[in-house]
């Protein structure tokens, strides 16, 4: 009996190493920069528009740690640079270890 040949799955986007984060009158929206050039933007879920801005970020980090460890086997730190405005920042990610997937 012949074994059906497993296709690996490649992760719906490359890992990331940046993020920008906004807050807008609508809510927090942010932006992830992968290793790639590419870009993926959406709100940030469950954070309310007049959350206090440590919240979003903490929300955000966690959101991109998440993402790294369940899509690409990845652990990594988020790292967020000192704020050019009250309404946004921006962070680096950065690998803590070897890729899993």
């Amino acid at each position: 009996m012949r074994r059906r040949r497993e296709k690996k799955r490649r992760p719906p986007f490359p890992l990331p190493k940046g993020l920008i984060l906004l807050s807008t009158p609508d809510g927090w929206r942010h932006s992830l920069l992968d290793v790639k050039g590419g870009m993926a933007c959406g709100a940030l879920p469950h954070v309310p528009a007049d959350a206090d801005p440590r919240e979003a970020r903490a929300a955000a980090a966690l959101m991109v740690r998440e993402l790294a460890r369940d899509f690409h086997g990845a652990e990594v730190d988020v790292v967020w640079e000192p704020p050019h405005d009250e309404r946004s920042w921006t962070a680096q990610v950065r690998l803590l270890g070897g890729v899993g997937n």
